[in-house]
């Protein structure tokens, strides 16, 4: 917590799993300082002593609040799902909240993951759009399956949940990779449902601290 007794969020602005905590934090209206950590100055921020100290596994994002320091995005939004409950972000039906916990776990630990930058330095620079793309399009076949059976206007029912917190800078990754979303209409509808919303819109790369200036929007 900083002075002023904000929370601080350590961020890198193009970082998924950092937008996904973002998304919680503005939805939730919690006022907070972000500290950014970029991942490519100085051959990665994220690899000093000083970060290492606020975070062992030397990645973003990780959140100070209440006198704690959390550092995985899904411990970090289910943090603050217990301790500030409004709005709901994992519904109270169990049923729903399974569905929501398999899609935030299909994103954040079967797509996201296999083509972060750690990984896609170890693939080599010739294979990086190859590798990147396959691994969205293998997680994205099956999530499109998923949520034909989960999805009402957002990826489970008609509420906001953390499965969408995980979707929306999913598909910003597959842009970013080129992947033809032709064959995902589920997850383009949900996503351009969710970009329209003021709680996405303030936590969007483009309109961070650390925002490059060619970047900004």
């Amino acid at each position: 917590m900083t002075e002023s007794g904000k929370p601080i969020l350590y961020s890198y602005f193009r970082s998924s799993c950092s937008w996904r905590v973002r998304i919680a934090l503005a939805l939730k209206g919690i006022d907070y300082e972000t500290m950014p950590i970029s991942l490519i100055k100085d051959g990665g921020q994220q690899f000093s002593k000083e970060f290492q100290a606020v975070n062992p596994m030397k990645q973003v994002p990780a959140l100070k609040i209440d006198g704690i320091t959390i550092g995985q995005s899904l411990a970090i939004i289910e943090y603050l799902e217990e301790t500030r409950p409004t709005p709901r972000l994992l519904p109270q039906d169990p049923k729903k909240r399974a569905s929501v916990r398999t899609i935030s776990d299909l994103i954040a630990g079967g797509i996201q993951p296999l083509q972060n930058l750690s990984v896609l330095k170890q693939v080599g620079q010739e294979n990086q759009l190859t590798w990147a793309q396959n691994a969205i399009t293998s997680g994205f076949s099956a999530l499109e399956q998923i949520l034909q059976s989960t999805a009402g206007r957002y990826c489970v029912g008609d509420e906001v949940s953390m499965a969408d917190l995980c979707l929306v800078p999913q598909v910003a990754n597959a842009e970013r990779f080129k992947v033809d979303l032709t064959p995902y209409p589920t997850i383009s509808r949900i996503n351009k449902t969710l970009l329209a919303l003021e709680a996405f819109q303030v936590s969007h790369p483009c309109r961070q601290p650390d925002t490059p200036a060619e970047l900004r929007a």
